[in-house]
């Protein structure tokens, strides 16, 4: 009865099978995407989280104390180096030049009366008429007065450098920051906050960080911290609205010193501003290219891991078979750098890695209909000759 049914169904099956116009086939080998391994020139861009600053940051004290008389200058107005901020009272500073201008000049009428006591003790000491104590006497009183000139003088620049002080001007061109001190303010030299900061936005510092490893992998591609400041490519901003900035930036200066409780380093972009769009204190990101020449690019979609390492299926004799790569892991998330484990000329699957096995046999796609259609023109010309030959 066993052998009835298992008969029949048979049968059924060609009928089928003869009815649909077809013959059941054997399953082949699949068909995969293939790419043949080859050596390019690659920049990728790298992104890194940046803080804007101005050239220079001068944070703007008194040196004198007083109040501040007037306010010359608006926040955010552009100034020029030497420009006139505030003005501290000087009242009591004028007070004090003019006593030290009367200090000095009663300081010069006693060395002019010590001159001529000296002078005079000289011609009668040369007569024998005073004796030698009263010449020397005589020349230590006028050097006595000699030296309170000299600082009776001191006194006076002092007091006119005070006065000086009350007219604080913007020690360098840039754009003045907030003004956190108004008219009728008491300021000095020990206040918590400056009066304002003049920032140099002419040239902007753009400050990001990146780990050791990086640091360590520009310094082999360009072999030295000097070489790699010379030779690294321009740098790009993006700025915090999502937009690119027009003008490109070169990296200045790498840091010596790695943070140990992070583990970076820090580097130093400069970007000119011409139009005044950056601001000191602003935040974005550097793009930073890497340029890998003559290396070989694999797409990541080609590679599978495996106990953290990364491996791909090279097309041996029409099998796949696996091989570990060293790859740089770079940061568009698309294709890595293999360092090592592929020469120009391997053949690897570029698709569908995660459904092979080791030893899967690989018919490379697209293969088989290239060979159906170079067939089909040999096939048509045999055809032709047949009929040529049946003819005669």
């Amino acid at each position: 009865m066993k052998q009835t049914f298992v008969k029949a169904a048979l049968v059924a099956c060609c009928m089928a099978a003869v009815a649909c116009g077809q013959a059941p086939t054997a399953m082949g080998p699949g068909e995969y995407a293939v790419m043949t391994v080859a050596t390019t020139d690659r920049e990728i861009p790298s992104n890194y989280s940046a803080t804007i600053r101005g050239r220079q940051d001068i944070a703007i004290y008194p040196q004198v104390s007083g109040t501040i008389s007037e306010l010359r200058v608006n926040e955010g107005q552009q100034v020029s180096k030497g420009q006139t901020l505030f003005i501290i009272d000087q009242v009591p500073y004028k007070a004090a030049l003019q006593t030290a201008e009367a200090n000095v000049e009663a300081a010069k009428a006693g060395v002019a009366t010590a001159q001529l006591t000296y002078d005079s003790k000289k011609e009668l000491f040369a007569k024998n008429v005073v004796s030698q104590y009263d010449l020397s006497t005589a020349n230590n009183t006028l050097l006595t007065a000699k030296a309170q000139l000299a600082q009776a003088e001191a006194q006076r620049v002092n007091a006119a450098n005070n006065l000086s002080y009350t007219v604080v001007k913007a020690p360098a061109n840039g754009v003045v920051g907030t003004l956190p001190y108004r008219v009728g303010a008491l300021v000095s030299a020990s206040i918590p906050q400056p009066l304002t900061t003049v920032s140099d936005n002419s040239e902007m510092y753009v400050y990001f960080s990146m780990t050791e490893n990086q640091l360590l992998g520009l310094t082999r591609q360009y072999g030295s911290i000097a070489e790699t400041l010379k030779s690294m490519p321009a740098v790009q901003l993006l700025l915090s609205d999502g937009t690119l900035y027009d003008q490109p930036g070169r990296v200045e200066s790498i840091s010596g010193v790695i943070d140990t409780s992070t583990g970076s380093v820090s580097l130093r972009a400069a970007f000119p501003n011409p139009n005044g769009l950056l601001h000191s204190g602003g935040a974005g990101n550097v793009i930073l290219p890497s340029i890998f020449k003559d290396c070989i690019v694999v797409p990541q979609a080609a590679t599978f891991e495996l106990q953290d390492k990364v491996y791909v299926y090279k097309v041996v004799d029409g099998k796949a078979a696996s091989s570990m790569i060293d790859v740089e892991k770079i940061s568009n998330g698309r294709e890595y750098i293999a360092r090592t484990g592929l020469v120009p000329g391997d053949v690897i699957v570029a698709e569908g890695v995660g459904l092979l096995r080791e030893g899967t046999p690989i018919r490379i796609k697209g293969q088989a209909a290239a060979e159906t259609e170079a067939a089909a023109p040999a096939a048509d010309e045999t055809a032709a000759q047949s009929q040529t030959e049946k003819e005669e």
